[in-house]
């Protein structure tokens, strides 16, 4: 029988661990978190220090109750939940609950046999500070959820929530959708010039870069073609060729907030799958004859520090399969970041022996994906500066410079196995300064200025690490919850907020600055940083913070506009029954509108983001409107649902299909479809569709026996 029990969060964890302590040892998982604070009560003891009242979990009593029984006939019980401060909170509340506890806390980066086996020699106390740190954002989340939320419920609508961190959110995402609105399209023209070298078939291409040694700005077509006459009239010759050589550094191996945004980029994954698979791997795959065993490193960290072993590990294999000269002379260290805990290792993989290739018949495809991105991340880190050459060729006429750019790669370095965006080779022709070109042809591009792009997922938690909001445990949660509570929509990838957002911001904006600003929400993740350091106290923290929000709190009950009983006044709609004006009000199923006289008048009205595009299901009046999945993506429907099960994932644009007359297109992948004839139609100018920024070309052949002396 087992003389030593030890407690994980997850059976994943616990059959991975199991395997490499023998029979002495029981592992069982405690399925997370076994206390928390109340669901239906605020919990905190806001006049006796903020004390926290937590009970067990519902769900959790079973567990718990199965975990006491088998404390007691152990002689030691070790406690070896994760090593962030969430898994000290479980660990510090597990010691509560358990008989006894003698054996302690231990704790492991990554979960090898090594590792496991050192950490059980040598166990340590409950870290008090990492718990009073998890303890003061618990308590700072609940008094701001509990005490935001239900205000919304009675200004807004019932079922809202507010959030330290979630309402930052939105409130980012919501100013760039402001910024997305307030954006006027500009449109601009560039010329690129292809010239030709005499005797030779060498084509070069340069873009024009100056005019009378000022920077070029084309506004329009006309000045884009009067333009193209002038430059070809005059004659070309190279002025000069400028030859650099640089260095290129690999990036730090991976952190949560870069493993999340480059693996949204790379390989197309939510922020929540990227965290769900890395956490298999951490917590162990069955890999052939080593058995089960965890491959990366811990997946929550802000930290680019790499245990010296590893990177011992990784120049032995550079050695031996890519060469000396790709590594180093001194291990390459990495700064972190001022916002950065410095808790633990950069996520990397647990041996780099354990390639892809060898991988690759273990683990399914999105987890070896995974494993690939981190595996060669990591390795790239260790690995010795990319050299490139860059040419820069002036070719001038009179008046007017063109300029062309090339690159090539002298030595890979770090490229060789971790390539990234922008690292193709352009290489030019020969080219000498002092030589005549002539000029073959001019290619003058219609473009027009963009607008900021929408947050992605990814993006979203990059500004939120970028600005220190959050920590690597809370970017994911955060992002599920306001997709959850419908203030932002999912379309293509960008997190659209939903007029509820908006409204819901701008009343907190108004009235709780503090919660929203980013630096005041940047300063308590520092404090909370500092509590966990054993620098602050974290109840403290909590006062401070609570006397100046209870303030606020009152003023905002009296104060803060009543959406719910007054509703937005949007537009000149009228009310059909009274002609009084319509209002803007949030209800369970989402918006509508109201007749402003309510309750003696309780006229309401439906409201939809119409198209103004008919179904086109043959019988059906129905028109295409705006909809919203249960998950927050963004598709089209028929008003007439669910007599009408029309659907489509593209929008509509009403615009008349030239092959058969239909008064409306679906927008597709490269242009338009129709869906009466199924045609698809290409290319269209923006003048003529006013939806797409196609680009419209002008190509301009230039006589090919003009030669420039």
């Amino acid at each position: 029988m087992a003389k030593n029990l030890v407690i994980v969060e997850s059976p994943a964890k616990a059959k991975t661990i199991n395997k490499f302590l023998g029979k002495n040892f029981q592992v069982e998982s405690c399925y997370g978190h076994i206390k928390d604070l109340p669901k239906k009560k605020l919990g905190i003891d806001i006049e006796n220090e903020f004390k926290p009242t937590y009970q067990i979990i519902p769900g959790k009593r079973k567990t718990v109750k199965k975990l006491r029984d088998l404390s007691k006939t152990m002689e030691q019980v070790y406690l070896a939940t994760d090593l962030d401060r969430e898994g000290e909170a479980i660990a510090w509340h597990l010691s509560q609950e358990l008989e006894h506890t003698k054996g302690g806390r231990i704790v492991f980066n990554q979960i090898t046999k090594e590792a496991v086996q050192n950490a059980i020699k040598s166990p340590s106390d409950i870290n008090v500070n990492k718990v009073d740190a998890q303890q003061g954002r618990r308590a700072l989340d609940r008094l701001v959820g509990y005490k935001l939320s239900p205000l919304l419920w009675e200004k807004v609508k019932r079922g809202l929530s507010a959030g330290r961190v979630q309402s930052v959110a939105v409130r980012l995402i919501c100013e760039r959708e402001k910024e997305i609105e307030k954006f006027v399209l500009k449109e601009y023209w560039t010329i690129l010039a292809k010239f030709s070298s005499p005797g030779r078939k060498v084509i070069l291409e340069a873009k024009l870069s100056k005019v009378e040694d000022k920077a070029i700005k084309i506004l329009n077509e006309k000045e884009a073609r009067e333009l193209a006459e002038r430059i070809e009239k005059e004659r070309y010759r190279v002025t000069e060729v400028k030859k650099e050589k640089k260095e290129r550094s690999p990036y730090a191996p991976f952190i949560t907030s870069t493993l999340q945004q480059t693996a949204s980029y790379l390989l197309k994954f939510s922020t929540s799958q990227t965290m769900k698979i890395a956490q298999n791997l951490y917590e162990g795959q069955d890999v052939g004859k080593e058995g089960r065993i965890g491959l990366i490193t811990y997946m929550r960290t802000d930290s680019v520090r790499v245990a010296k072993e590893a990177q011992l590990e990784a120049r032995n294999y550079l050695r031996k399969e890519l060469g000396e000269e790709f590594i180093p002379i001194k291990i390459p260290f990495y700064k972190n970041k001022k916002s950065s805990q410095d808790a633990h290792e950069a996520i990397r993989p647990t041996s780099i022996f354990r390639t892809p290739d060898k991988m690759k018949k273990y683990l399914p495809s999105r987890h070896l994906k995974l494993y690939e991105l981190i595996w060669r991340r990591f390795l790239a880190s260790q690995m010795k500066k990319a050299i490139l050459s860059t040419v820069t060729v002036n070719i001038k006429g009179e008046k007017y410079l063109f300029q062309a750019e090339g690159k090539k790669i002298e030595f890979p370095g770090f490229i060789s196995i971790y390539k990234e965006r922008g690292g193709k080779e352009k290489i030019l022709p020969p080219i000498k300064e002092g030589e005549v070109l002539k000029l073959k042809e001019l290619v003058s591009e219609q473009r027009f200025t963009q607008p900021p792009s929408h947050y992605t997922e990814a993006s979203l938690i990059k500004a939120l690490e970028e600005k220190g909001i959050g920590r690597p445990s809370t970017y994911v949660p955060t992002i599920v919850t306001i997709k959850t509570r419908g203030y932002v929509r999912w379309q293509k990838g960008k997190l659209i907020p939903t007029l509820l957002a908006k409204v819901v911001n701008d009343l907190l904006v108004d009235n709780f600055s503090n919660i929203l600003d980013t630096r005041f929400t940047a300063r308590m993740e520092e404090d909370l940083d500092a509590v966990e350091e054993g620098k602050r106290k974290w109840i403290i923290i909590i006062g401070d913070f609570y006397h100046q929000f209870d303030k606020d709190l009152d003023i905002a009950k009296e104060k803060m506009k009543n959406v719910k009983k007054e509703g937005l006044q949007i537009n000149s709609t009228k009310c059909e029954q009274c002609g009084k004006k319509m209002v803007l009000k949030f209800g369970r199923y989402g918006a509508f509108l109201a007749c402003c006289d309510y309750p003696e008048c309780k006229n309401t009205r439906d409201i939809s983001n119409k198209t103004g595009v008919r179904c086109p299901t043959p019988d059906c009046k129905g028109e295409i409107v705006e909809r919203t999945s249960k998950k927050g993506a963004i598709f089209y429907g028929c008003s007439k649902f669910p007599q009408c099960k029309f659907i489509s994932q593209q929008p509509p644009v009403k615009e008349i299909c030239p092959h058969c007359q239909n008064p409306f297109l679906f927008r597709d992948k490269d242009g338009f479809k129709c869906p009466r004839c199924g045609e698809k139609i290409k290319g269209y100018r923006i003048e003529e569709l006013k939806l797409e920024k196609i680009p419209y070309k002008i190509i301009k052949k230039i006589d090919a026996d003009r030669v420039a002396e």
